[in-house]
């Protein structure tokens, strides 16, 4: 089998009811908006202008040329060929993107075991979080002198990101010697930024300290694994380019206007229907694969920080065929499915209890694999019983299959996406089929699913907070005027 399958039976009335599953009907009724999204998309797309200054380039970013892949495949090597040892410091996308990869692609337990990396370092992740016990830890068990450092920012300005790389820099200072950073590699805006600067100033003493990779302009740092995540997928060993081709032949699917042959396009109009009209605003992501979980974080990123606006968005096109989208601060629509990540079968346990007897205003998105990296069987005899001689491989198929019997018992709909097996190629696919489907999801929803200015808020906090200069006026003076009330009788 090759490709991934979108299989939505169970997102149709005809399975769940009338009153909890999309009517062919219904679908027909969104079938201009369809239109007129794709149109839109397309538009957009086709003008180099616009996918920069609204934030829709990832869409080119599988078709990078194959000898600046090929350049960075080979740094990867070398610096897997030398270090023992690789933290990578970055929050959001570049977290979560990287992790997702590591997860899926790499042997499971791929720290712990020599055997499981096939010679390639340790990967640390860092800079995602202000928790201070984490990187002490870290820093205290490893060796300077044996480990490599890339940090990812593209200002260089997030608080989590930066404050990790200065501790990690003084590290690296104090005890691999003067030519420390040769031992760093930053990946970040190729202009402008505080990241910059220091790369810039570092590079006109040393050319071999602080190599650095640009982040692509109009990329957004959810929709940006296939640009700042090559270095790391290139250390940990995996084929970049079937990545990248995996991605490329679902881009080709995801063209179509026809709902039946574009599976993003038809993932998308079912969940909004099942939102708009079903009252579904709860999407649940579970993958019948412990490997796969951290790529249904990634994807609870991008869905959250896509999709979850106040402000409808309003578009200003220039007669040049530019396009501005800017908040339409005049019609609050508060939109935005909430996601949450699970996992089969360990989640069975937990959250179905929910999903089968809780609130019906969830749709599940289950992912399927179909052929596993390697298998267990259960021996005979004994006590086995009925398990003797099953695969583990065939138990999961069966629980995951399972579940969405019991789902549909209970007329809860959900969909699930088969991958033949978890390869660099197919999760490639898997991303870029997230990646458009939350694109296309955004139209529909009349939203800018490409800025988070939702996320601004916390941030301009602590800057204020910290004394940073240059926040505007009105951010401090909103600061300033409304603390936080903390009564103490409220306190126990």
């Amino acid at each position: 089998m090759k490709g991934l399958k979108f299989d939505f039976n169970n997102m149709f009335g005809s399975n769940v009811g009338k009153e909890h599953g999309v009517e062919e009907t219904e679908l027909n009724a969104l079938s201009y908006s369809v239109k007129e999204a794709h149109e839109h998309l397309v538009s957009v797309l086709a003008d180099s202008r616009n996918r920069v200054s609204l934030g829709l380039e990832w869409t080119r970013l599988p078709f990078q040329d194959k000898k600046e892949i090929k350049i960075i495949q080979k740094l990867g090597d070398e610096i897997a060929k030398k270090y023992e040892n690789v933290i990578s410091l970055g929050i959001g996308g570049s977290y979560l993107g990287l992790k997702a990869a590591q997860d899926a692609l790499c042997s499971p337990y791929y720290n712990e075991f020599a055997g499981a990396r096939n010679g390639r370092p340790r990967i640390y992740f860092e800079g995602n979080n202000l928790d201070p016990h984490t990187l002490s830890v870290l820093l205290k068990n490893l060796n300077p002198k044996k480990t490599f450092v890339i940090v990812i920012s593209k200002s260089g300005e997030t608080t989590e990101t930066r404050t990790a790389f200065i501790a990690v820099e003084n590290w690296l200072k104090k005890s691999a010697g003067r030519n420390y950073g040769r031992q760093i590699f930053a990946i970040t805006d190729p202009q402008s930024g505080s990241l910059r600067k220091i790369v810039d100033e570092r590079q006109k003493k040393d050319k071999l300290s602080f190599r650095n990779l640009p982040l692509i302009k109009g990329v957004g740092g959810r929709f940006s694994e296939f640009n700042m995540g090559l270095l790391h997928l290139a250390i940990i060993g995996v084929d970049i380019q079937k990545v990248l081709n995996g991605a490329a032949d679902m881009h080709k699917r995801c063209s179509s206007p026809d709902l039946f042959k574009n599976p993003a396009y038809m993932y998308a109009a079912l969940h909004t229907i099942l939102y708009r009209m079903k009252g579904k605003d709860i999407a649940i992501v579970m993958p019948f694969s412990e490997t796969l979980k951290s790529t249904a974080d990634w994807y609870i990123q991008m869905l959250a920080e896509s999709l979850g606006k106040k402000y409808a968005r309003k578009i200003i096109k220039a007669r040049d065929g530019r396009e501005e989208w800017i908040n339409d601060t005049g019609r609050v629509v508060n939109v935005g499915r909430t996601p949450i990540p699970a996992r089969g079968t360990n989640d069975l346990h937990s959250i179905q209890q929910n999903n089968i007897e809780g609130m019906n205003n969830k749709a599940v998105t289950f992912i399927r694999v179909e052929k596993f990296n390697s298998e267990i069987k259960v021996p005979a005899g004994g006590e086995s019983g009925i398990l003797a001689g099953k695969r583990f491989s065939e138990m999961i198929t069966l629980a995951q299959e399972a579940t969405e019997w019991a789902l549909v018992r209970e007329s809860r709909p959900s969909c699930t996406i088969i991958m033949p097996e978890a390869s660099a190629y197919n999760w490639g696919a898997l991303l870029f089929f997230f990646e458009m489907a939350t694109a296309f999801e955004g139209e529909l929803l009349g939203v800018n699913a490409f800025d988070q200015p939702g996320v601004e808020g916390y941030k301009n906090y602590m800057y204020y907070k910290l004394g940073k200069s240059g926040l505007s006026e009105k951010v401090a003076d909103e600061i300033k005027n409304n603390p936080l009330l903390k009564d103490p009788k409220f306190i126990l």
